[in-house]
């Protein structure tokens, strides 16, 4: 088997190359899209065909190549289904297992705490842990819907289970240390080790850290695995001419699973609860679709920063307080009700038919 381990200077993200040089299936685990043209060269020196690009979370400091390389080499994308990023191909879940080379098998990991959607990989006796555990760390836990007691019980329950011999590759080093193992972590990480569970939530919630210099910019890019807004345009022109990809199936999997676990509301009982002043509108479109058309004093959160910029709205500190979301036609609206009912908030209604059918009610 080929492995490779590449390194981003500029963010000091690491991305690794799997593959069968009898097969050339391969694999790419968080690739950055500015090497995308050096992961190409790289597939193309050794003649592999690129079958996967996997992610370990939704990225707040670089732009992933998954879309890119999805246009350019047909690769399937994986994100897990918990990340929102809804135009992934693969929605990946706990314990899934992708197989390639006919015999070789990367097993998922649910690591949460990072981010609620971040996984772990483990492809023979190497894990590809991303965010969630780091060479002497793991992952800060303040931002995205982080949560330090679940990513405490990822790593002890999950990660520090596995054999002790087990390599660990992290998602980033920034002293350029490539790889450790699991016992070196379990013994010696300054975070982890000898650390109760509370003791480990007092340090994530004391470090302090500033803000990711990118994260404005890559959250929401990585929410549509790394495409802009022209790529993206073209990514569904391109499916439309050809035959649906699989990512339009998943997309309504998820939001018919979504309107399972929340509550919707039709445009007149949303009309009434505003009247009644008691419930905060929030508009989960993009801000092109807001500027083109909005209801009155809605809250512009567009679904794919929506974890990230609840916490920065004072009026919404309060997680009991009523909520109304809606999108164009429900689905998205959907989807991030659920979302932010996985947060904490307990009053969070979405608005069936979305903006589309409001305005078919003041037209009739």
């Amino acid at each position: 088997m080929l492995f490779k381990q590449l390194f981003d200077q500029e963010t000091w993200t690491y991305t690794y190359l799997i593959a069968d040089p009898i097969s050339k299936d391969a694999v790419l685990i968080d690739p950055v899209n500015t090497h995308i043209d050096e992961y190409i060269a790289l597939l193309e020196t050794h003649g592999l065909t690129l079958k996967y690009t996997l992610e370990t979370h939704v990225h707040a400091d670089h732009i992933t190549a998954g879309g890119l390389l999805r246009q350019r080499l047909g690769a399937q994308t994986g994100v897990s289904q918990l990340c929102g990023a809804e135009t992934a191909d693969i929605q990946i879940q706990d314990g899934d297992v992708f197989e390639f080379a006919g015999s070789e098998s990367i097993k998922v990991i649910a690591t949460p705490g990072h981010t609620p959607g971040s996984i772990s990989f483990l492809w023979r006796d190497r894990l590809f842990s991303g965010d969630a555990l780091l060479i002497g760390g793991c992952g800060r836990t303040d931002f995205q819907g982080g949560n330090a007691g679940a990513q405490y019980d990822g790593i002890t329950q999950r990660l520090f289970t596995l054999p002790d011999e087990t390599l660990v590759y992290p998602g980033h080093d920034y002293q350029q240390r490539w790889v450790s193992s699991i016992m070196q972590e379990r013994t010696t990480n300054p975070r982890l080790a000898g650390k109760s569970r509370e003791q480990f939530i007092e340090i994530m919630n004391n470090l302090n850290l500033p803000k990711p210099r990118l994260i404005d910019e890559a959250v929401p890019a990585n929410r549509y695995c790394g495409l802009d807004e022209n790529e993206r345009q073209d990514a569904v022109a391109l499916r439309d001419e050809t035959q649906p990809l699989r990512v339009t199936t998943k997309t309504e999997d998820l939001v018919t699973a979504a309107k399972q676990h929340i509550t919707e509301i039709d445009v007149a009982k949303t009309k009434q609860f505003l009247a009644e002043g008691q419930m905060i509108l929030i508009d989960t479109r993009e801000e092109s679709e807001y500027a083109a058309g909005h209801i009155d004093n809605a809250v512009l959160l567009p679904r794919g920063v929506l974890e990230f910029k609840i916490g920065k709205l004072p009026e919404l500190a309060d997680k009991s307080k009523g909520i109304i979301i809606y999108c164009r036609t429900g689905g998205r609206s959907a989807m991030a009700t659920q979302t932010l009912q996985q947060l904490g908030y307990t009053n969070v209604l979405s608005m069936a038919g979305g903006f589309e059918a409001w305005k078919a009610n003041l037209s009739s």
